[in-house]
């Protein structure tokens, strides 16, 4: 194949623009450094290309999903579990779907903005219940940084105190609705925490951005930049240095490395073209995404690293997790017939339940939060989830819309979100037969939950059911058996996936150290969801900005020291 080389070499190449990627460039343009980011996806300005005023009844869809769009038609996150052209494979039973985002901003362009900080305990597990690994770093290693992100990016929440829950740099939280207020009576008549939830979602204005204005519609994309995203809080303002090179539709194929063993750049498909493209760069960092990332390490194969790149330890693609999942949702009586009243928010929560429980008291070693919906939403397709699960059946006419109007916003739910532990049978590989649309092998999942996160969500369900009871509510679906898993979400299917080239002190059992570079090659850093060595039951979004962040200042002095 023909390669077109770029006679330029940028400081850094950052491979990916959402969450680690995007802070990556923020941090190092603004410290000077010539960047360029690769992105696999399309141009996106949520400024510009959101449908966040859009009406449902404005398309002949109503709003249900696409291909492209599986959270809906107006959803602002191109990409899905399945993308023409980029299939992977899975082993014999194995239940996993793999979500990529194929847009400038990855997947925080539609993200539900739960913005937790991992606590104390989270960063060494292993040290309390013997279990997985601890990590190589501790909570005071990274609050400093959590601190950073608060104030620049915004969040909203309430100092708790709580031990393993830390407290932020908060905005004021907005007030619970109607339908939260009678979850909050029922959590606290069951002795289960619940408190304001904790989303970057400004409710003050903050750095030039305004505070939002209500309007519900936070996954379509924020039109003023209301809300986080990277492409318009990070990478706009990166480009605004002038020393961002931002490129749309790049689909890295490698990590090319020189006669030394140092990653010289990246390799990558123009997919506009079909061509090779090449770029230099002194520092390359991957931010594809976790699993995205280690495809990229297995696939730069070279005769120094024959088993791929960063990949001594033969712990690439190993001790891969995702969030422990499972929803309830019930119909509450007394929500029906309500007087019309204030329904303003956020698009998300404004409760949450963070976990509450002592674990040694329990048949599970790890935690879960609880998320909260329910009440009014704009009407669109599947709204309400079919009039059928109601008491009234449905109808036709006259009743079928009076009915519709009784049970509207009379509907409460909870979602789960815990910690799974890594373990042997959970990796990924790459499949020795099938290549992409552009000849690069693609991943093969092994997946297999255990007990622990079976007879947590368990837990989960009864816990959630125990909830609708107390508000007098009726479920709309019975109890999933043990057959069932309990009704354990798919692996990949929260879209919290993690690991794959875990940190560590030990060049023999991770891939990157507490910097997040790689043992094997000191000008490679992972800056997205790989370096976790463990999940945590918290959605990891805040983790990752804050360990880009920290992996980003270490660069730049690195790059000032004449290190890399």
């Amino acid at each position: 194949m023909t390669v077109v080389g770029q006679a330029k070499q940028y400081d850094v190449c950052i491979i990916g623009s959402g969450a680690g990627g995007g802070m990556a460039a923020y941090a190092l343009t603004q410290a000077g450094a010539d960047v360029i980011v690769l992105e696999a996806g399309v141009p996106w300005d949520n400024a510009r290309d959101s449908a966040m005023l859009t009406w449902p009844y404005e398309s002949p869809r109503r709003g249900r999903s696409t291909k492209e769009r599986p959270f809906g038609e107006f959803d602002a996150c191109i990409g899905g579990w399945e993308i023409d052209g980029e299939p992977y494979t899975k082993a014999a039973g194995t239940d996993f779907n793999w979500w990529r985002a194929r847009m400038v901003g990855g997947r925080t362009n539609h993200w539900g903005r739960i913005s937790l900080r991992f606590g104390p305990y989270d960063f060494k597990r292993k040290g309390r219940d013997g279990l997985g690994d601890d990590w190589p770093i501790s909570y005071e290693d990274v609050a400093p940084y959590y601190d950073k992100i608060d104030r620049l990016i915004g969040i909203f929440g309430s100092k708790e105190n709580l031990p393993n829950e830390p407290n932020g740099v908060f905005l004021p939280p907005p007030m619970p609705r109607c339908h939260e207020l009678l979850v909050k009576q029922a959590a606290d008549k069951l002795h289960v925490t619940c408190i304001p939830a904790r989303l970057s979602i400004l409710t003050r204005p903050l750095n030039g951005r305004p505070a939002c204005h209500y309007c519900g519609q936070c996954n379509r994309g924020c039109r003023v930049n209301a809300n986080f995203t990277s492409t318009n809080v990070l990478i706009a303002p990166a480009l605004a240095t002038g020393k961002l090179t931002l490129v749309t539709n790049a689909m890295a194929r490698e990590v090319t490395v020189d006669k030394n063993g140092r990653a010289s750049g990246v390799a990558y498909v123009d997919k506009t073209t079909g061509t090779d493209q090449h770029v230099r760069a002194k520092v390359v960092v991957l931010a594809a995404s976790a699993f995205e990332s280690a495809r990229l390490l297995f696939n730069s194969r070279s005769t120094r690293f024959p088993n791929g790149l960063a990949n001594s330890s033969g712990t690439v693609g190993k001790y891969i997790t995702d969030t422990t999942g499972t929803d309830v949702g019930g119909f509450i009586p007394k929500m029906m017939d309500h007087v019309p009243h204030n329904h303003d928010g956020v698009g998300g929560m404004h409760l949450y339940m963070p976990w509450w429980l002592e674990n040694a008291k329990l048949d599970f070693p790890r935690g879960y939060h609880i998320e909260v919906w329910g009440g009014t939403h704009q009407p669109g397709y599947g709204f309400m989830g079919g009039i059928q699960r109601y008491p009234s059946g449905g109808g036709y006419g006259k009743q079928l819309k009076d009915d519709y109007r009784r049970y509207y916003g009379a509907t409460v739910g909870f979602s789960g979100r815990g910690e799974m532990i890594p373990n042997d049978d959970t990796y990924c590989e790459l499949d020795p037969r099938m290549v992409d649309r552009w000849g690069i092998p693609v991943l093969k999942f092994h997946w297999k939950w255990s007990d622990h996160e079976y007879k947590q969500v368990k837990h989960m369900q009864e816990t959630f059911r125990a909830l609708i009871a107390e508000m007098g509510g009726e479920v709309f679906s019975p109890m999933p058996t043990a057959e069932r898993g309990y009704g354990i979400a798919a692996g990949g299917t929260i879209i919290h996936e993690l690991g794959g080239m875990r940190m560590g002190a030990d060049p023999k059992t991770s891939v990157l150290n507490r910097w997040c570079q790689a043992h094997d090659c000191k000008n490679l850093f992972v800056t997205d969801g790989g370096p976790f060595v463990s999940q945590a039951d918290k959605n990891p979004t805040w983790t990752i900005l804050a360990l880009s962040l920290r992996t980003s200042e270490y660069i730049a002095d690195q790059i000032k020291k004449g290190a890399l």
